[in-house]
């Protein structure tokens, strides 16, 4: 008998492979766990307007179909962002008394909440609602609590973890001929979407104001381009301002990321906004060095000289960062409480601590 449905707006498919894979990352923990999950998901973007809200509607119908047959094995739900993925948990503890938690990951809230006063209120109805509320970063921690009035206590923090066994110090030379990276260039790369909310604009000025200085220094930008409109923009840039040593990747899987982290010697996160920031702790765990933009959980990942912190949009600032970043070795002390962090992260202790929020509010056994 299924014991706990997930609900999420993202999950990886054959065709968009990283497409919400930190959810499929943590189901598939779970089930390596014990856990019977089942997983109910949208496991593409849809292209247009329409195409989206008929994708969200059928998959709406999908997830109330599934509670309603299956109400009396469900043990609990947990959903992955609140609005809209959230109102099929909260329907279904309304209809046929399941339980859930949903986990906010920062863009219900940073934006999908602000769009209108109506999604604000579904918003807080599905927070208040839910048995316990996760966030991945302490930001949003404090968010939920101060501005959707859920009690402290419903509330906790969890990123999405890292596994140790994928991200890992690996021969630096050794991924690098892998991937035909030059081994005596000093390496820089980004991973993400490739939109202007990552601050696509300011790494580009940031590295070409660095490349005055350190001429070996190569920029990996990796992740989607769906925002066409963008990625000419930032292409037309490099062409117009003469930028090399830039290359563009595709999204690659988990275990060629792993790689890409190892071989790096930093990794820019210049986000204008960031729940908790993941590829950060990726990169830490992988034993590349981070620079990142003093926003969201970043602040509280990095703190203690984890990692390095610079001003969002600012060029200046994080040019600054990344030169700090190659021209300094980690201390001892740093690389110990870097080590916490990572271990405090660490896909098996979120793993356990998921398990244990989910025995204490769901129905029945769920193992």
């Amino acid at each position: 008998m299924t014991k706990v449905i997930v609900f999420s707006n993202m999950y990886p498919a054959a065709q968009h492979p990283t497409y919400g894979i930190f959810v499929k990352n943590q189901v598939d923990l779970l089930k390596n766990s014990g856990y019977d999950v089942k997983v109910i998901a949208i496991h593409e973007p849809g292209k247009g307007k329409f195409e989206k809200i008929t994708k969200y509607l059928s998959w709406g119908i999908h997830s109330l179909s599934y509670l309603m047959k299956h109400r009396k094995s469900i043990s609990m739900t947990h959903a992955h962002y609140a609005f809209p993925t959230g109102m099929i948990s909260l329907i279904g503890k309304k209809l046929f008394n399941i339980p859930y938690v949903v986990t906010v990951h920062g863009g219900d809230l940073d934006k999908m909440a602000k769009k209108s006063a109506r999604i604000a209120k579904y918003t807080k109805s599905i927070l208040q609602g839910a048995s316990q509320v996760i966030t991945v970063g302490e930001k949003l921690r404090n968010d939920v609590i101060e501005d959707y009035g859920v009690a402290p206590q419903f509330v906790e923090v969890m990123s999405m973890g890292v596994d140790t066994n994928v991200f890992k110090p690996m021969g630096q030379e050794e991924v690098r001929l892998l991937l035909n990276v030059p081994l005596n260039e000093q390496v820089l790369i980004y991973v993400g979407n490739v939109i202007e909310a990552k601050g696509i604009i300011e790494l580009l000025d940031a590295y070409k104001q660095l490349k005055e200085t350190y001429e070996d220094l190569l920029l990996y930008i990796i992740g989607s381009q769906k925002d066409q409109r963008f990625v000419e923009i930032v292409k037309e840039k490099i062409a117009s301002e003469a930028i090399s040593g830039v290359e563009f990747k595709d999204p690659v899987s988990q275990q060629e990321l792993a790689k890409w982290m190892a071989a790096t010697d930093v990794l820019a996160l210049p986000s204008y906004q960031e729940g908790f920031g993941l590829v950060a702790l990726e990169a830490l765990s992988s034993g590349a060095k981070v620079v990142a933009t003093n926003v969201g959980g970043l602040p509280y990942l990095l703190k203690d000289g984890v990692g390095i912190l610079v001003e969002p949009r600012s060029a200046v600032s994080l040019a600054e960062g990344i030169a700090h970043a190659l021209s300094n070795e980690v201390t001892r002390s740093q690389h110990d409480i870097t080590q916490q962090v990572i271990q405090q992260h660490s896909s098996e202790v979120i793993v356990k601590r998921l398990g244990e929020i989910y025995q204490k509010n769901g129905k029945g056994t769920l193992k």
